[in-house]
């Protein structure tokens, strides 16, 4: 993501899952709701079999299902997660780029349904998710004691 952008948190560079993730903020499509973002896959996020492993493309997948509801909110609210299902299609080899698409399906007052899918580079399909979360205001260091 970039700095500049006006959802993107002001302390993302500093975020932890952030930059575990390597998270990098591609777009933003008012129209249909959809966050784009990219990842560069790091050898840490990786299993013995050379691929990220599972738990770890739910990390992705939650990022981009986040960013979506954040950027939908004008940066107000955050979604606090109470199911994530997801299917892993493919392997996301070490140092692949990852194209992550974040969708809000419906934004509710007390239900958010989102939705999620990370891409290879040509458009080959390595994982998709679903989300149904709480609309919360969305956190920063000082409100959850983090900045210490």
């Amino acid at each position: 993501m970039s700095l500049t952008d006006t959802h993107y948190p002001d302390d993302a560079g500093q975020s932890p899952h952030t930059a575990l993730l390597g998270s990098e903020f591609v777009g933003w499509d008012e129209a249909t709701q959809t966050v784009t973002m990219r990842f560069t896959v790091k050898r840490e996020m990786t299993t013995w079999r050379g691929g990220v492993q599972g738990g770890l493309v739910a990390g992705y997948l939650d990022d981009v299902m986040g960013y979506a509801y954040v950027a939908a909110t004008g940066g107000e609210m955050a979604p606090l997660n109470l199911d994530i299902s997801m299917s892993l299609i493919r392997l996301i080899p070490e140092g692949a780029t990852v194209i992550g698409k974040g969708r809000v399906v419906k934004g509710g007052r007390r239900v958010v349904f989102l939705e999620g899918e990370l891409l290879a580079e040509d458009g080959a399909v390595y994982a998709r998710s679903t989300s149904t979360a709480l609309p919360t205001p969305r956190p920063t260091p000082t409100s959850t004691g983090m900045d210490r």
